[in-house]
This record gives structure tokens, C-alpha cells and sequence, in this order.
């Protein structure tokens, strides 16, 4: 059987080569202030749709790191509800939708607030509001039990699994979390873009909870990451580069809780990652940009609520190709108004067929100078 890091002598008493580090933390400190400078001169409601981007951004990709795909339009509309922002189209979310924007905006909107059992236990109960993982009943609001036996992580067919990772007993928990609690609340010494590398470490290989704990290890990231910026406003999505660095986050993650409480190697990996995230803002900066010259050039135009509400959708990332019967689903519509509506923005320079072709006419936006 494998040992795991937790089951060392001398653990939690994490060790790295600051040297190693240090080029890397300066590069991220240096980025983060060049981006909070770009941002504020951008003026505040271009902030507010960038905060709004990123955030939607995080809860999405967020989930997906675990294989959870979430409504696109429900995050957006949960999240615009949260922020008071006045956005078209807003439709019902989901209770677990709404948890998981909870937990995100508790973290960063709250990031000098104390970490507590109660609060990590709130997050959880957010997370899953029926009591259930997918069909499985699970503990929620409080430490995992572990009555089918210990926890693990685990992957490959039935029959052919293989242990990536095998979390401490359930029976130690409060001892664990207690001593993880303490360390968070008490050690400031420590900068916190590294503190928030050893503490997703930390706590993901605690695993507290019956399910959700990738989620909230990289919601403690976010919300120390938030206290490094010195801002409420989040600008890049640590989650969204994880995602896209997925197979390297689960592998560097196994070799870490297989090794030694050296961890240099996890913070490296953690802090290249946080600045392919930091360099990724500048996307959804130039997202926000263009669709502030969009709405600018098209404001003397006279345009319906669905034209707008259609118009926005796809300024924000329209999945698959755009067909007047989808029109017509989204507008809540007839085909024929579909049509008339379509044609109107195309007169008006705004929208134009795809040159494509095939059996049904797409639509696509014309694309500004």
C-alpha cells in the first residue's frame, strides 16, 4: 500500500526552497499589480463587466474540473442577481448553481474574513442542497464519515480500479481540520500567494468531505489570492487554467501526496500555473472591450428586446451556430417574427449570413472595425 504525505511524522509541517520560488512569486506579484493598474483605469462598469466575465468564468470551469457541466445562461443569471446587475435574459437557476456562485462570492467578497469549521460546513451544504451526489446520499454540512469504508480517490472500470489517493480517517478529522483552521487564521508571515498554494494542498489532502472538496480547496485558493490583490474585483480564473492544465494538476497532486513534506515542486507547479492564468486575463479583457465598441457603434440603432437579448448572447459566447428557429426558441417567438428580426439586423449591418452554407441558413455577427 502506498504512504501518503499525512501519514508522514513530521506532517503538516510543510518545507520548499524559497530560492527555488522566488523568481516565480515576483513574476506573479509584478503581473497582479500591472493588471489591478490596467483594469482600474478602465473605468467602472467596464470593471463591473470583467469582475462579472471572470467570475462566471470560475464557477463554470470550476465545476468542470470535477466532470460537472453547468447551465451557462443559469451561472450568468445567478450571478448578475448576486451582483445587482441589471442584464437581459435572465433566467431561474438551479439551488446547487446558486451554491456554488454562493461559495465563490462568500470566498472572494469576503476574503478577510475567518476561516471556520461553520463557514467551510456552510460552503459544503451550498454546494449540494438535496443531500446527494448525483444519486448517492452523502454527509453534508459537516465531516465525512466514512461508513462504506475509507476515503479515496479512484479511477478505471469496475473491477479494474486503481487508488490515486487515500484520504486520513474520518475518526482524525477534527484533530486535522482543527490544526488546518488554526494554521489558516493564524499565520501571516507568510505571503499569501504562497499560503494559497499550501493551502489547497493542505486541505485536498485532508479531504473533509464526502464529495465537493476540489471545489472548495480551490475556493480557500481564491479567497487568499483575493487577500494578495488587496481587491473584491477578480480579474483572471485560477480555475479556468486548472481546467485547461487538468491532467497536470491530478498528476502533480499524486505525486505530491505520494512524496515527501518537501513540496517545492506542487508550488511550482502552482505558481507557473497562477500566471498562464494572469496572462490569460488579458481574453476577457479584450472580451469586455469589444463588446463596449459593439454596443457603442450599434447605440444610435433602434433595436427590440429580443434583437438585444439575442445580440448579447452572442457577444458572450453563443454556443453552436445561431438559426432563426433557435431565434425563435429563445425569443420566444414566432418563426416568421424570428425571421423579421434577423433580417432587420442584417439590413442594419449588424448580423450577416454565415458563407458556409448547408441544409439551414446560419447567422453570425458582423464583425467591427
Amino acid at each position: 500500500m502506498d504512504k501518503y504525505i499525512h501519514q508522514l511524522r513530521n506532517w503538516p509541517h510543510f518545507t520548499w526552497d524559497n530560492d527555488d520560488l522566488l523568481y516565480r512569486l515576483g513574476n506573479v506579484r509584478n503581473i497582479q499589480g500591472k493588471l489591478v493598474g490596467k483594469m482600474e483605469a478602465l473605468g467602472f462598469d467596464l470593471r463591473k463587466e470583467a469582475v462579472f466575465e471572470t467570475m462566471t468564468l470560475d464557477v463554470l470551469k470550476s465545476a468542470e474540473i470535477e466532470g460537472e457541466i453547468l447551465n451557462l445562461d443559469q451561472v450568468r443569471s445567478s450571478l448578475a442577481r448576486r451582483l445587482g446587475m441589471d442584464i437581459s435574459g435572465l433566467v431561474s437557476s438551479d439551488r446547487n448553481i446558486d451554491g456554488i456562485v454562493d461559495l465563490l462570492l462568500d470566498a472572494t467578497q469576503q476574503y478577510n474574513k475567518s476561516l471556520t469549521s461553520d463557514r467551510l460546513c456552510d460552503w459544503h451544504s451550498g454546494l449540494f442542497p438535496t443531500g446527494r451526489s448525483g444519486i448517492s446520499r452523502i454527509t453534508v454540512g459537516d465531516w465525512r464519515k466514512d461508513t462504506n469504508g475509507p476515503m479515496q480517490v479512484v479511477s478505471g472500470a469496475m473491477g479494474k480500479e486503481k487508488v490515486h489517493f487515500q484520504a486520513p480517517d474520518a475518526l482524525k478529522l477534527g484533530d486535522e481540520m482543527t490544526a488546518f483552521i488554526d494554521w489558516f487564521n493564524r499565520e501571516e508571515k507568510l505571503d499569501p500567494v504562497i499560503k494559497a498554494g499550501v493551502a489547497h494542498l493542505w486541505f485536498v489532502t485532508i479531504h473533509p468531505f464526502d464529495d465537493g472538496n476540489g471545489r472548495i480547496a480551490r475556493a480557500i485558493a481564491d479567497m487568499l489570492l483575493a487577500r494578495s490583490d488587496g481587491s473584491l474585483q477578480r480579474f483572471y480564473s485560477m480555475s479556468a487554467q486548472i481546467r485547461l492544465e487538468r491532467k497536470d494538476y491530478y498528476n502533480i497532486l499524486e505525486r505530491t501526496q505520494k512524496g515527501n513534506l518537501d513540496i517545492t515542486d506542487w508550488l511550482r507547479w502552482f505558481l507557473n500555473c497562477l500566471l498562464n492564468a494572469l496572462n490569460s486575463s488579458d481574453t476577457i479583457l479584450a472580451k469586455v472591450l469589444y463588446k463596449a465598441q459593439f454596443w457603442n457603434k450599434n447605440s444610435i440603432k433602434s433595436l427590440n428586446d429580443r434583437q438585444k437579448l439575442m445580440l448579447n448572447k452572442l457577444l458572450d459566447g453563443f454556443i453552436g451556430k445561431l438559426t432563426s428557429s433557435k431565434w425563435a426558441k429563445i425569443g420566444n417567438c414566432s418563426a416568421d417574427t424570428a425571421l423579421r428580426d434577423i433580417q432587420d439586423l442584417i439590413n442594419k449591418g449588424i448580423l450577416r449570413k454565415e458563407p458556409s452554407g448547408g441544409r439551414s441558413t446560419n447567422y453570425e455577427l458582423v464583425v467591427i472595425q
